[in-house]
């Protein structure tokens, strides 16, 4: 077992379950933040969150090959251990779990996940099929492995999070799934990892996205039909220089379409390509 910036670093799931039958032995809640690293303010207040929740908290920091499709960035996507490490203790983190993908994937591992309801809305499932389908696997390994009383996500991530909230009601997993609010630059950008990816140019039009998901919003709840109003948002990240894969008003939990505000709470869900680089988001609308 790896120590980095005085915290442990488990990398195969027998030193991870030793750490954690300590803390049950004490009688310590544990909470769970499954990551794929690059960590940044947003990965931090998920932590901060969970240190509410819970005594423990766990990192998971794994770039998940089964949820990249041909052609993606999982090669290229960042990976930097201890700065990352480094971060989850400033926010105050008990116990980082990094293991190798022959440890989560060994050999002759066969079985999956299917999963419908919300991963089949038409969303990012129309654009990446077999994204969710990784996600909920890896994740629902790590909540088997790991049996947090809570685990925490991040709203940014919407859909995936109404997939995992789903996945672990239905397979009564026995853990409590918390939506930890989208943390934003001060012009509204939702922060990610990917954004490190965008040019001067396209990082100043980048908040347009959230703009345009502000004053879709604010038009709906004043009485404007919902069609036209998502195609104005539409229109306006056009001009703006996106390439947009959805721009939609959603049922806040199902995914499934809405006609008009009465059908709500709603949610607004929109993913976009600036130049090389795809961008998501979502508010609520009620």
């Amino acid at each position: 077992m790896d120590e980095i910036a005085g915290v442990a670093v488990a990398r195969a799931d027998a030193e991870l379950r030793e750490i954690l039958a300590r803390w049950r032995a004490a009688g310590e809640s544990v909470a769970l933040t499954p990551t794929m690293g690059a960590l940044h303010a947003g990965h931090a207040s998920l932590v901060t969150l969970a240190k509410t929740r819970a005594r423990r908290v766990v990192m998971s920091i794994f770039v998940n090959p089964t949820q990249f499709a041909e052609g993606e960035d999982f090669e290229a996507y960042p990976r930097a251990l201890e700065a990352d490490v480094e971060a989850f203790v400033a926010a105050g983190g008990d116990l980082v779990y990094a293991p190798a993908v022959a440890e989560v994937y060994g050999e002759g591992f066969a079985t999956t996940v299917s999963v419908g309801g919300p991963a089949l809305a038409g969303l990012e499932d129309r654009f990446r099929p077999t994204h969710f389908a990784g996600v909920a696997t890896v994740v629902a390994k790590l909540l088997c492995l790991v049996r947090p009383d809570v685990a925490v996500f991040g709203e940014k991530d919407y859909q995936q999070l109404q997939v995992i909230s789903r996945m672990a009601r239905d397979l009564d997993l026995g853990v409590e799934i918390v939506a930890a609010p989208t943390l934003r630059e001060a012009d509204g950008l939702a922060l990610s990892s990917r954004n490190v990816y965008l040019s001067a140019d396209e990082r100043a039009r980048a908040p347009a996205l959230h703009r345009a998901l502000r004053v879709c919003a604010e038009a709906i709840r004043a009485g404007a039909p919902i069609a036209p109003a998502l195609e104005d948002a539409r229109a306006r990240l056009a001009a703006a220089g996106f390439d947009v894969d959805y721009f939609e008003a959603r049922r806040a939990e199902s995914l499934a379409s809405v006609e008009a505000a009465a059908d709500g709470p709603i949610r607004l869900l929109v993913a976009a390509r600036l130049g090389r680089t795809r961008l998501i988001d979502n508010i609520g609308v009620d």
